[in-house]
């Protein structure tokens, strides 16, 4: 469920602020996308934004959203959320919640959370994802997951135990994380 709320900072300031500071990373120019995935236990705000560099360069950056900043985990900074208060946001390739769920979606074949906005008034409404992923399980026992911070080509799509994903710009699938 996505609440209709307002973020101080946004997505867009942490990310603008923090990916400059990453070894891989560099200063933002757009957000292309993002796909959210589902915490089992409803605690931990999965969602991988997908963004270009002014270099021209696609990155991956996966963050997840906790009531209280987790030790162990890089924080990427933290946010007023209108409805829920203040929320620590991590990068989600140091968070095992993230990580387990990444991991979990490329077993089954899984794909991103289904997304509903709250409305004021009525049912919540489905909005469609700005970026598209599935899971392809591994054809052979593998056990560490590896996430792609930098997409700087499609990786080896017709490869097993890899979580493939498209998004507006981007139609040919490409490797975003995998299992070895």
């Amino acid at each position: 469920m996505i609440h209709q709320a307002q973020l101080n900072p946004t997505k867009r300031e942490l990310l603008a602020a923090w990916l400059p500071a990453q070894p891989w990373g560099g200063p933002l120019d757009a957000v292309l996308g993002a796909y959210r995935l589902d915490d089992p236990a409803g605690e931990v705000g999965i969602e991988v934004h997908l963004v270009r560099g002014v270099d021209g360069v696609v990155r991956q950056v996966p963050m997840t959203y906790r009531a209280a900043p987790f030790p162990g985990a890089t924080l990427i900074g933290s946010t007023m959320h209108t409805v829920l208060g203040q929320r620590w946001v991590h990068d989600g390739c140091t968070d095992p919640v993230a990580v387990a769920v990444l991991t979990a979606a490329i077993r089954s074949g899984g794909a991103g959370a289904e997304e509903w906005v709250e409305q004021e008034a009525g049912p919540p409404v489905r909005r469609e994802a700005t970026a598209q992923v599935v899971g392809v399980p591994p054809a052979r026992e593998a056990g560490e997951l590896v996430v792609r911070r930098v997409l700087d080509g499609p990786g080896e799509p017709g490869s097993s135990g890899v979580l493939l994903g498209t998004w507006a710009g981007q139609d040919e699938p490409v490797v975003l994380a995998q299992l070895v």
